[in-house]
This record gives structure tokens, sequence and C-alpha cells, in this order.
């Protein structure tokens, strides 16, 4: 699972250095030059860290639980698979290629990003009460967690779902405002939970 939050901490760095991008530009050029699009693109990059960090390490959690170094939730005992897959675990019991398989496909359409779906993928590998503990970690009350990161999803769907358009001024080009410390505090809040989600595994 150290692999996970490993990969993680490397997304974010770039994702700061498309920020440390931003802040070298905007020293040598005007406000002319609209550089907002690398505040948005840092935005985008942070949510799919985070995406990508749950989505390993609840893959990486389902297969240390098949070769048992981790215990069976009742999420992972629950969990569906194709019959297909089922054949080649019969054949071979100490094989875990075919379940790490069966997780990418059927993972590959979902996003963990709402905090609703992140603790559905961690209640695979976990019995924790998600948004408790980590509510504890951080020292925030579950909801508040919640909401601010409900905030910077649905602020990365207006990016990439809507262009970032302000719909009160249409057909005008006019997109929502965004600034580099809105960003920096969205990308610290993402890394500090996924640092405490990964202590909690």
């Amino acid at each position: 699972m150290q692999t996970a939050i490993d990969q993680f901490r490397s997304n974010i760095a770039h994702v700061r250095n498309i920020g440390g991008l931003y802040t070298s530009i905007r020293s040598m050029t005007t406000t002319a030059l609209d550089l907002s699009d690398l505040l948005r693109t840092q935005l985008v990059m942070c949510v799919s860290a985070l995406d990508h960090y749950v989505h390993e390490v609840t893959r990486l959690g389902m297969l240390e639980i098949l070769s048992k170094k981790r215990q069976p939730t009742p999420a992972f005992l629950r969990y569906d698979v194709s019959i297909g897959n089922t054949l080649q675990a019969l054949g071979s019991v100490d094989d875990t290629l075919w379940l790490d398989e069966e997780i990418r496909t059927r993972h590959g359409y979902l996003s963990f990003q709402h905090p609703d779906k992140i603790a559905e993928a961690i209640r695979l590998i976990s019995s924790v009460e998600l948004w408790n503990a980590l509510g504890g970690s951080l020292n925030d009350a579950p909801k508040n967690l919640k909401t601010r990161l409900q905030l910077i999803v649905e602020r990365r769907n207006k990016i990439v779902h809507e262009a970032d358009m302000d719909p009160t001024y249409p057909g005008s080009g006019t997109r929502w405002p965004i600034t580099s410390a809105d960003v920096n505090d969205a990308v610290g809040f993402v890394e500090d939970l996924c640092e405490a989600l990964q202590k909690l595994l």
C-alpha cells in the first residue's frame, strides 16, 4: 500500500510544480496575459491525484486481503466477480492477478472523488468509519471535511465539463474567477486528507 501514497506524493508534487510555473510566469508578465488556466489545470490534477490514490489504495488493499495479509471486510466479501475470473481463481488459488484484473476493469469506470464514493471504496479494505476517523485526525467535523471536498470536486467538474464558464454572462466567454490562494488551499487540503487516510489504513 506504500506505493499508493508514494505515487500520490509524486502526483501532488507535479501539481505544485504547475503552481510554481504559474508564479514564475506571473512574475515576468503583466496581468494582460491570462494565466488562470494553469490554476484550473492545477485544480483538475489535484482532484485526479486524489481519485488515483483512492483507486490504488483500494486495489492494493483488496489484493492484500486475498493474500491474507489483511482481514476481509463485509464489503470485500460481497464484491462481485465475473465467472471468467472466478474460474481463473479456482484454477490457481495462489494467483492474485485475476482479482487485480477484475478490480481494474470494474473500477475503471468509477471515480472516487465524492466523499460517499471514497467511503464506499475504503469499506472494501477497512471497516473504519472513514469520515469520523478523518475528522479526528484532521481536528475538524466530518461534515466540514465532506463539504470542503465536495466544493473542490464541484469546481473541478465546472472546469472539465463546463469549460468553467460563468452562466450569468451567456455568450460572453466569461469564466468563473480563480486565484492561486484558492488552488493552494485546495491542494493542501487534498494532501492532508490523503496523508491522514494513509495513516488510518
